[in-house]
């Protein structure tokens, strides 16, 4: 039996997306620029869901939380291993 938490479209539900093939077939210096725009983005909303939360703005804090989660699988996907 395969654990569920092994497949890597289960780790990262992006992998899972046709557009992330389209994101994996371009060239790696392309790749390296992209994965840097989505890790700043990542960073960016993380901090900024931290704010939200301790200004007691759970909605804004969720919704930045989840972009910051969707933006790191997405660096996780298209940066050059």
């Amino acid at each position: 039996m395969v654990d569920r938490s092994n497949r890597a479209e289960v780790r990262n539900p992006v992998l899972g997306l046709p557009a992330a093939a389209k994101l994996q077939a371009l060239p790696p210096d392309v790749r390296q620029v992209v994965a840097e725009v989505f890790r700043d983005l990542s960073v960016d909303a993380r901090a900024r869901a931290q704010v939200s939360w301790r200004k007691n703005k759970g909605p804004m804090a969720a919704y930045w939380k989840a972009v910051g989660a969707y933006a790191t699988h997405l660096y996780r996907a298209v940066r050059p291993c």
